[in-house]
């Protein structure tokens, strides 16, 4: 694939995705409710997995009997995506990664709702934290607000506790250390730390699908001979 497809591949692949198993664009989701609002987080996660090009079920988190659940349950409709899906995580290594299994089982011991989806989702959370960007990125999410949400609704002990407002990854990194009995921090008071930047800095941005839809943008127009210099910021 040529360089200037591949973000317009990207993009159509996560467009696609979320309009089948939700069926509308992600932009125009509504979750007002909480059961619209699950069903949008768990095909966000699902479908930023499936950009990536790699196992999408291993990729969220989950193994293969929990995915197939997990589809039946929350996207019957998309039966037929779920049977792609499956097949290209067929290979895929299913064993825990330690750190993995540490995060999850912080979440899990802070559950503060019933059902499958929170169990799921403390799986999933788990594993999009290994990945580089921001958390709520990670998990396809439109903004910050949605994972604050997200931690309130299904892990509500754990989101209380971030009362400073602490990127999320570090805060879980924060807990597992406590609970150990371990100092993660070199210095007794935030404010006078190095890396202030690192645990409090601004979370704000584009997201992953927003981010690809521009890739696509500027990709078409760098084909067309615009100069990209004069784009508006």
């Amino acid at each position: 694939m040529k360089p200037s497809a591949a973000p317009r591949a990207r993009a159509h692949v996560g467009v696609a995705a979320y309009r089948t198993l939700t069926g509308c664009h992600p932009a125009d989701a509504d979750i007002e409710d909480d059961f619209s609002f699950d069903r949008h987080v768990l095909a966000s996660i699902l479908v930023v997995a499936a950009m990536e090009n790699d196992a999408v079920a291993g990729r969220a988190g989950l193994a293969a009997a929990e995915f197939a659940s997990l589809m039946a349950q929350w996207f019957p409709a998309a039966c037929g995506l779920g049977i792609v899906w499956s097949a290209q995580d067929a290979d895929a290594e299913g064993a825990d990664d330690d750190e993995i299994a540490m995060v999850r089982d912080l979440l899990l011991a802070h559950r503060s709702s019933e059902g499958n989806a929170g169990r799921w989702l403390a799986a999933m959370i788990a594993r999009r934290s290994m990945e580089p960007n921001h958390l709520w990125e990670d998990l396809g999410l439109r903004d910050r607000s949605e994972l604050t949400r997200l931690l309130a609704r299904h892990f509500g002990p754990i989101a209380v506790r971030n009362t400073r407002n602490m990127r999320w990854k570090r805060f879980f990194y924060r807990m597992l250390c406590e609970d150990d009995g371990l100092v993660m921090c070199s210095t007794p008071v935030c404010t006078n730390c190095n890396d202030f930047n690192v645990c409090f800095g601004d979370e704000s941005g584009e997201s992953r699908m927003a981010e690809r839809r521009r890739e696509v943008t500027l990709a078409t127009l760098s084909t067309n001979g615009v100069a990209l210099s004069y784009l508006p910021e």
